[in-house]
């Protein structure tokens, strides 16, 4: 059995607790879609859970290359690229009908009670994109007021993020979410035009 095979199951996994929930994706709906058969599943993954942790572990090692590096593409400026990022979300929404959810939070969602590493891993997750946006707004921070908690507005950006998709999908409109994305726009503003005063 190869790496390939892994990443099949991996990849099919991903798709699916993404299109239909964790909950819902069943063994048999993995191995269709990944078009393994069981004993290729069961001899990288013990259980369903096991599965999960990989493509939570697959999240969080692609972020750059999956998520960071696309959305910034062509964009220098580093408080542009927190927007950028989040342009990178509404895109996903707009292709979508509002239908896309962000798949760490969609999962933080569904699983009310994880089994730590899952819990560690979805945390990890979410930290490796507050990383991302905490690194612009330090390459930004003679911009922001001194003292400025520079690691809690990415934690703000986040919110705004699973928050404004949470609802768009809710509502199946964009509205939300880009009214939270431009009150975010509004008070980094505020923060950069108290400081240039």
């Amino acid at each position: 059995m190869t790496k390939d095979t892994r990443a099949r199951i991996v990849e099919a996994a991903m798709e699916l607790f993404w299109l239909k929930g964790y909950g819902s994706t069943s063994i048999a709906d993995i191995l269709s879609r990944s078009q393994v058969n069981s004993g290729s599943l069961y001899y990288f993954f013990p259980g369903k859970q096991d599965v999960l942790i990989a493509v939570l572990e697959a999240y969080r090692d692609g972020i750059r290359p999956m998520l960071i590096e696309p959305a910034w593409a062509g964009v220098d400026d580093p408080v542009e690229r927190v927007f950028a990022l989040l342009g990178s979300y509404r895109r996903a929404l707009v292709e979508t009908d509002c239908t896309y959810g962000c798949p760490i939070g969609s999962l933080a969602l569904e699983l009310h009670e994880p089994d730590e590493p899952v819990r560690e891993l979805m945390a990890a997750n979410f930290r490796g994109w507050v990383d991302e946006v905490a690194a612009c707004l330090r390459a930004a921070a003679g911009r922001f007021p001194q003292g400025t908690d520079l690691r809690a507005l990415a934690e703000l950006a986040l919110n705004v993020m699973e928050g404004g998709v949470m609802q768009s999908r809710t509502f199946r409109d964009i509205g939300p979410f880009d009214r939270a994305v431009g009150q975010l726009r509004v008070h980094f503003d505020a923060l950069q035009a108290r400081e240039r005063a």
